[in-house]
């Protein structure tokens, strides 16, 4: 997977963009796991891409359910059993 940011937004610590290889868009933030961070990325479609470009309050929303793990069904990649905590 390649995941190109298209959209950072560094003082909310997130990003937009989309997966290369299958055309996915996505939002991301970093997660921690003690010596290890990384980033989660979830799955929106280009409408909701769109949206969150000139909507920023709608981007959070959304990145706020994601961070509080409700939006687990939307992940791209899925964790391991060890899971980290949004930063």
């Amino acid at each position: 997977m390649k995941f190109i940011d298209l959209l950072v937004n560094r003082e909310e610590m997130f990003s937009m963009g989309i997966e290369a290889l299958s055309g996915q868009y996505y939002v991301s933030f970093p997660v921690s796991l003690g010596m290890v961070d990384y980033e989660e990325y979830y799955a929106i479609d280009r409408a909701t891409f769109e949206l969150f470009e000139q909507d920023l309050p709608a981007a959070l929303a959304l990145v706020t359910r994601a961070r509080r793990r409700e939006l687990d069904r939307s992940l791209i990649i899925q964790p391991g059993s060890h899971r980290g905590t949004a930063i």
